[in-house]
């Protein structure tokens, strides 16, 4: 699980998506399980936590910034 950019120039949105350690960061996806907003103020985050869990149990390791998110909505992640 990591994050992959959308959204224009100067004003990046990222996706929280599940995707293969080979495939590039903008690259092919498996699922989107959420978004991450860091303009607005409060930050928006939105995280699918039925999803993340599956993906958990079923071997994904978040990155470091996809763990920092979740543990900011109150997800745990098993590591």
């Amino acid at each position: 699980m990591r994050l992959t950019r959308v959204g224009g120039h100067k004003n990046p949105v990222w996706r929280v998506v599940v995707a293969d350690q080979r495939s590039p960061r903008d690259g092919r996806v498996i699922e989107t399980v959420g978004r991450y907003n860091a303009q607005t103020e409060p930050s928006e985050i939105v995280l699918n936590e039925e999803r993340l869990q599956h993906w958990i149990a079923r071997g994904a390791q978040p990155t470091n910034t996809v763990r920092k998110l979740m543990r900011a909505k109150g997800i745990g992640a098993s590591s």
